[in-house]
């Protein structure tokens, strides 16, 4: 199999070959190193499989280029796709068959058959006479890119996409069919719907559809119930998902009197889920994060538990105490204090039963973490208590009432007084980049010529950086790319030229060019950004 490694910043890589079945066979391939972990493979962290390539994630920044000769002697160990043959309509050896009944009502059907000069009903032939397989996952959770369909099916998305599709809907866009999972914008060509549900928080695994499944559908007829938004069920009771104790007795917790902007509960997120369109997310700025643990005497390394805190953004936040606690705030200073009297930043603090604890806003820097000694004890949602704005997932945002359990303290005692932490500022923020792996779609040195401004548009998922438009390169100015993955720190150019630097909630895969990476080093920086702050961007080669 042909294939090219490209490098995505410190930690990561891109190996790209022709196209997407080839791509799923080399993630098999590639995943099946990964089990013993011998030699290279013990850096790789996880990999994600894109339209037309595999990001491979490592474990931390140094030696990506002995992991990416491996990963190009596996692929070239692979036979070509083009040299076997499509293998026509019958399923790989192997592969687990999803069949999908359908109701072939949708709104774009008659749009459908006019694109592709078929009628209705030949439309609908196409759709269930072709072997469609799982690519890739991403866009939302449980949402799979499935190929191999028809070609004459092949349309574009829609000029104005929709405010909300309903969940369930089956879909086309270019070579690709969709299920949404839940209710969303979307552009994509809607035929009609299932009954299936292609993503459930409480099944294992909790997305139906993985890649290397065939998919069949199948045209029905019959009544049916409506199709239930995923995430529904289990949101939908606040105390049964999310450990709130409104209305039931515990010992320790967190009385929410006040929540500022934005505070929510964090802890190192949710690895592993990338093939279901799942992010890690997790706290925006883990140092800040884990050095709260450390303060309190939780352990912090690889293989410790870590439990949840609060991330606070731009202050407000005020909580009290249900028994006696100790708290300790990182991250971005901000003015605090427990009853009135001031209290120490980056130091444990004892909150005694009934005591109120108020942070203000912080002088430089965004977001500030409340951790509490046992940890933020909501119950977790697919194996973490991070909550994902993007995706959508996790315990719901803090509000004014909810009492937060929290879990029972570490043997180990803190055994420091305060901590020393990285200075904030809000003047003029540098920030280090690596060239992306399609630093080629764009001009560089117009990336990083002039100081640009944080959006007020930013948040968790990224930051915009306003500024001088950054236009792609002749040669790639009528391109589309097939979508791929991403890392936190991408720095990706859309065709409008805003450049989006993603951050936690960063989604899973992305169609537009990631011309940069932000370094390790910079990233807890990016994080730390308010609205209106100054960035330059260094290059360093």
């Amino acid at each position: 199999m042909r294939a090219r490694v490209l490098p995505v910043g410190a930690a990561a890589l891109l190996v790209e070959v022709a196209e997407t079945h080839a791509a799923v066979r080399l993630r098999a391939a590639l995943a099946e190193h990964l089990v013993p972990g011998a030699g290279p493979w013990g850096l790789v962290d996880h990999l994600v499989v894109g339209a037309r390539t595999v990001l491979v994630v490592l474990r931390g920044p140094g030696r990506a280029d002995e992991v990416g000769r491996a990963c190009l002697s596996v692929a070239e160990a692979l036979p070509d796709p083009a040299d076997e043959g499509d293998g026509g309509d019958a399923p790989p050896p192997g592969a687990r068959v999803v069949e999908v009944p359908v109701r072939y009502d949708g709104p774009d059907l008659d749009d459908v058959a006019r694109l592709t000069g078929l009628t209705r009903e030949e439309v609908v032939r196409a759709h269930t006479g072709a072997t469609w397989r799982v690519g890739f996952g991403g866009f939302a959770p449980g949402f799979a890119y499935l190929v191999g369909g028809d070609e004459r099916l092949r349309v574009p998305r829609r000029a104005d996409p929709r405010p909300r599709v309903p969940a369930g809907s089956v879909a086309l866009a270019g070579e690709f069919a969709g299920i949404y999972p839940h209710d969303s914008p979307g552009g994509w060509q809607l035929l009609g719907s299932t009954s299936l549900a292609v993503w459930d928080e409480r099944r294992d695994p909790p997305a139906l559809l993985a890649p290397g499944d065939v998919v069949r559908f199948v045209e029905e007829t019959h009544p049916r119930a409506p199709v239930e938004a995923a995430g529904a069920r289990a949101t939908g009771s606040r105390v049964s998902s999310t450990g709130r104790t409104a209305d039931r007795a515990m010992p320790r917790g967190v009385e929410v009197l006040a929540t500022g902007p934005l505070t929510l509960v964090q802890d190192l997120g949710r690895p592993g889920l990338a093939d279901a369109g799942v992010g890690r997310s997790g706290a925006a700025d883990p140092a800040a994060y884990l050095l709260g643990l450390r303060l309190l005497g939780h352990r912090s390394g690889p293989g410790d538990a870590h439990p949840a805190s609060l991330e606070v953004t731009l202050g407000g936040l005020s909580v009290r105490a249900r028994g006696h606690l100790l708290v300790a705030l990182t991250g971005a200073p901000c003015p605090a204090t427990v009853d009135g009297r001031p209290v120490p930043h980056a130091a444990p603090v004892v909150l005694a039963d009934g005591q109120v604890l108020t942070l203000g806003a912080p002088r430089a820097g965004l977001r500030t973490w409340l951790a509490v000694r046992g940890g933020i004890a909501v119950d977790p949602v697919l194996g973490s208590r991070s909550t994902d704005t993007l995706a959508r997932l996790g315990p719901p945002v803090p509000a004014v009432g909810d009492v937060l359990p929290v879990g029972p303290p570490p043997r180990a005692l803190p055994h420091v007084d305060v901590a020393p932490h990285r200075a904030l500022t809000d003047d003029d923020v540098v920030l280090d980049l690596l060239p992306g792996p399609r630093a080629g779609w764009c001009d560089l040195d117009d990336l990083v010529a002039e100081a640009r401004a944080v959006s007020s548009r930013s948040n968790r998922v990224g930051i915009r950086l306003e500024g001088k438009q950054i236009r792609w390169t002749s040669r790639y100015a009528d391109r589309e790319l097939p979508s791929e993955g991403l890392v936190p720190g991408a720095v990706q150019v859309p065709p409008g030229g805003e450049p989006v630097l993603f951050l936690a909630d960063h989604p899973v895969t992305g169609g537009y060019p990631v011309v940069a990476v932000v370094t390790p080093a910079s990233l807890p920086v990016a994080a730390q950004l308010r609205p209106g702050q100054r960035v330059r961007l260094r290059l360093v080669r």
